[in-house]
């Protein structure tokens, strides 16, 4: 089951120990512009959605290792998506690490297009890529 949590909620806290897992350090309380999904202990996305624009960044997603390639994040993507197109949103941004291959590959297999890169962007000097991803419109 996927549970959402929407702007200036708070996030339980297997969310922050799965961020810091993943990324080394928890991003922190929801503002007023983010929206969670998450499979429970297994899987979170964070989003900034901006309705006025139709757009939408993936700010973060994280799956506990254990389970990762089995299918959990992409069925977390997906999910994200249709809820942010019945949200009336158009358009998804993301980055990510140039060296993440499997994130890499996830996006560009669910229809994700490379859109450039963010020079020396993390704090180690790595480089960003650029991902977007228009949705269908209303049915």
């Amino acid at each position: 089951m996927i549970t959402h949590l929407g702007p200036g909620s708070q996030a339980p806290g297997w969310i922050e120990d799965l961020d810091r897992l993943a990324f080394g350090e928890p991003w922190g309380p929801l503002d007023d512009t983010e929206h969670l999904w998450s499979a429970p202990r297994r899987a979170f996305a964070r989003w900034r959605v901006v309705e006025a624009a139709q757009e939408a960044e993936l700010l973060r997603i994280a799956v506990d290792p254990a389970r990762r390639r089995g299918g959990e994040g992409r069925a977390l993507l997906r999910h994200c998506e249709a809820q942010l197109a019945r949200m009336g949103i158009a358009t998804l941004h993301l980055e990510v690490r140039v060296s993440n291959a499997a994130a890499r590959a996830l996006y560009e297999g669910e229809g994700w297009v490379p859109r450039g890169m963010r020079k020396a962007y993390y704090r180690d000097g790595e480089d960003a890529a650029l991902y977007v991803r228009e949705l269908p419109g209303p049915a």
